[in-house]
């Protein structure tokens, strides 16, 4: 029995180093690999090439957990936090005029309530503002009072944001989104319910 509950502490902890691992890559475009990573107390630190490798930090995350991860994209990478019935997920891309590492998107999504009340995801691009929105709510006089899930049509708006650099970033600026995609699918919310109640 003891044998078994120490292959299973190793491989819990295993996993756990896993998740916390570096990633590798060259981020500042200079054929030089760098690292970004969340350390312990849940700041997202960045070491590039073209800064001497000296640590550049966000400010804490206190909502960082175990399903936080730092994943590479395309031209960057990505700063990713989920729960059990929501996250979200924020884009880091080097500024090479500016020599900073730049937010340049945000997306979110939610599960809602059992009935999925509130579910969806949205996007915004910080460096143009657009914003995109797909959301749902339950209806509980729709189907013969039945209830059911009723889309909102995609909310395309612009949702400006001043620059934001890894610095500067903390999960206040994912709060500040949130509550504006709460605001936007608040009142689209009303809009197609009053849309629906004249049909």
């Amino acid at each position: 029995m003891k044998k078994y509950l120490t292959i299973l502490i190793i491989f819990i902890a295993y996993n756990h180093s896993f998740s916390q691992e570096k990633l590798v890559k060259d981020i500042d475009f200079d054929g030089v690999k760098d690292t970004a990573y969340v350390d312990t107390t849940g700041v997202i630190v960045c070491q590039l090439s073209t800064n001497k490798f000296k640590k550049i930090k966000s400010k804490a995350v206190e909502t960082y957990n175990d399903n936080t991860e730092i994943i590479s994209t395309k031209n960057g990478f990505s700063f990713k936090n989920n729960w059990m019935r929501a996250g979200y997920d924020n884009q880091f891309r080097y500024n090479k005029t500016l020599k900073k590492v730049q937010l340049i998107g945000m997306s979110r999504y939610e599960f809602g309530n059992a009935a999925n009340d509130g579910s969806g995801n949205s996007s915004v691009n910080l460096l143009t503002g657009d914003y995109l929105g797909d959301w749902n709510y339950f209806d509980h006089l729709a189907n013969k009072e039945q209830g059911e899930l009723v889309k909102i049509p995609t909310i395309k708006t612009k949702m400006p944001f001043k620059q934001i650099f890894l610095e500067d970033f903390s999960e206040q600026t994912y709060f500040n989104y949130s509550t504006r995609c709460a605001n936007l699918f608040t009142k689209h919310k009303k809009i197609e319910m009053k849309r629906r109640s004249k049909n």
